[in-house]
């Protein structure tokens, strides 16, 4: 174990990397060379055992079993990147070890989030003798009541939180990463949905292929390919990007490119992806949204075929289709956005003594109220919880603040709710519109009463202290190894003082909101690109000395490459 105080240099010797790779690593709790080494070059051989979460041979023998019995599987998925994703990885495993499968996935308006009794009803009158829940069903008590009542099995795989009480449906199996074995639990919590997907799989290969721990080689290839859904689902749901996911993240993101998948390529054509890497930006702005639209604006069916059974053609037409979709989503979300953040001035919502926001409107389409309220959690920094309200009930999406678990939230008040379920940063409920203003002064009395101060204040932490002259290609091309960024493992932000504007500030975009700079240390020249600081550009002018916050990024133009820099703050000296 390396000495913290002197750690960092000793650390990026050991390997090969630059003292500021070393001193991130550190940040990062990677003291340890060999430990700091497999961060740093990840393998698939670190993934985790499928059978180390609880219920696994178990739920696997019973997909095993079906099988041979040729009995008639059914997927219930959920509408969102992780469920769709999900169910298109067993969809393929089951069928490329001999089954008989089809899927269902709920209508997000009509139907709601998870298993409901009226479609499980259907579902057996279809003649299915298992059904298979992906990212949602830990809470089903009743719908898997009714299908064991019909003669139908249920295995339920999940990753969102249960009940208080801790009731569990009674069905063959659950599977669950964080389901205690024993005394101890699953290496990796917070697998996401999808994940669990891929090890029941994984597993039911093994079962198939005779429980010796290997899978035949179209599974093999399949499971491969469920690493890029898996990257797909770990990014857009937002869980830790810390050891198998990120490991998972790592080698999906690699390898959407170089998928067999006929969804995937007509995924990555529609949003014009088919030169250059994937990241995880890529991911969350560009691919999770266009999977995401059909759940929103239509139903995610289209997106679960598309990824399935569809041919190369009917797949780049569902993907044209998700592309049209995703702009209606756009202008939606603008428009219930710009409402939303006018009814929250025009009321106080906002004050001080508010500390968690909640709004509602008639009509606002309920596809993209969990985004709306995004933005406004990015905006005031504070839960938010925004309702569509109907004739007589409404539904509700939240999004919420480290430190403050919006599911416990809205459960500890359940007699005003017809419903509720998520976890702790983002959750869903419904409610009679007679009980939404009631609703509302609950919710935020809870959050006065249970969120400390500190916690609205917007933090950006810096890894360490650097100059631009150390920003060079080689650092930067060194930092993408510290990727995939996102919860757990955040983009490195660096701060650079006394830093000189070779040039006024150029105000771009759309609307003078960003700013392009010319920095100068020393003998070091650089572009900053400043998104949302244009309100700054009267002060940034040329020879004023700056501090600043900045993420190192490569930019790339007409194979051309050149480091720039991401600047996030500015403090004027």
């Amino acid at each position: 174990m390396l000495p913290r105080q002197a750690g960092a240099q000793a650390l990026a010797e050991a390997l090969g990397v630059s003292p500021i790779i070393g001193q991130i690593l550190l940040n990062r709790g990677f003291s340890d060379v060999e430990t700091a080494r497999q961060f740093l070059h990840p393998s698939l051989l670190m993934l985790h055992d499928p059978a180390l979460m609880a219920g696994m041979e178990t739920a696997a023998k019973r997909i095993a079993d079906a099988i041979r019995a040729g009995e008639k599987i059914v997927i219930y998925g959920d509408y969102d990147v992780d469920g769709i994703t999900a169910t298109a990885t067993l969809w393929h495993a089951i069928t490329i070890l001999g089954g008989k499968v089809d899927s269902y996935i709920p209508h997000r308006v009509d139907e709601g989030y998870g298993l409901n009794s009226q479609a499980i009803a259907q579902i057996c009158d279809g003649g299915a003798k298992l059904i298979i829940s992906v990212d949602c069903g830990i809470t089903a008590i009743e719908p898997v009541e009714l299908a064991c009542a019909r003669g139908v099995d249920v295995i339920i795989t999940d990753h969102h939180d249960w009940r208080p009480d801790g009731v569990l449906p009674k069905c063959v199996v659950v599977l669950h990463p964080r389901f205690p074995i024993g005394t101890a639990t699953y290496p990796n919590p917070n697998l996401c949905g999808s994940g669990v997907a891929l090890k029941l799989a994984w597993a039911a290969g093994q079962q198939f292929a005779g429980g010796n721990g290997k899978v035949n080689a179209a599974l093999r290839e399949l499971l491969l390919n469920a690493t890029s859904l898996a990257a797909l689902a770990t990014i857009a749901d937002v869980v830790p990007l810390v050891g198998e996911n990120r490991i998972l993240a790592h080698f999906g993101l690699l390898g959407l490119k170089r998928s067999t998948l006929t969804g995937v390529k007509a995924l990555l054509e529609s949003a014009g992806m088919t030169g250059g890497k994937v990241d995880s930006y890529d991911v969350g702005f560009r691919l999770a949204p266009r999977l995401n639209a059909c759940g929103r604006m239509g139903h995610a069916a289209d997106a679960v075929e598309m990824l399935t059974c569809a041919s190369p053609e009917r797949a780049l037409e569902i993907a044209a289709f998700l592309d049209e979709q995703n702009r209606q989503r756009q202008d939606t979300e603008k428009l219930i956005t710009a409402e939303a953040m006018e009814q929250i001035e025009r009321l106080g919502l906002h004050a001080e003594e508010h500390r968690a926001i909640v709004v509602g409107g008639q009509g606002w389409h309920a596809g993209v109220i969990g985004i709306v309220a995004s933005r406004i959690v990015d905006r005031y920094h504070r839960p938010a919880i925004v309702v569509s309200l109907g004739e007589d009930e409404g539904h509700g999406s939240g999004r919420s603040i480290s430190g403050f678990h919006l599911a416990n939230g809205l459960a500890s008040m359940g007699d005003l709710l017809l419903g509720s379920g998520g976890h702790e940063m983002a959750a869903g409920l419904t409610l009679k519109v007679a009980n939404f203003e009631a609703f509302r002064a609950r919710f935020v009395a809870h959050a006065l009463a249970v969120i400390a101060p500190e916690l609205l204040q917007r933090e950006l932490r810096m890894e360490c202290e650097v100059t631009l002259g150390s920003i060079s290609m080689g650092f930067a091309e060194e930092l993408q190894k510290v990727g995939p960024f996102g919860p757990g493992n955040p983009r490195p932000i660096l701060c650079c003082r006394d830093v000189e504007l070779a040039a006024d500030a150029n105000v771009v975009g759309k609307s003078g909101e960003h700013l392009q700079l010319r920095l100068r240390q020393g003998t070091h020249l650089m572009k900053g690109i400043a998104f949302k600081l244009g309100k700054m550009a009267g002060e940034l002018r040329r020879g004023v000395r700056v501090d600043l916050a900045v993420e190192p990024t490569i930019n790339e133009y007409n194979g051309r490459r050149s480091v720039e820099v991401d600047v996030k703050d500015v403090r004027i000296k």
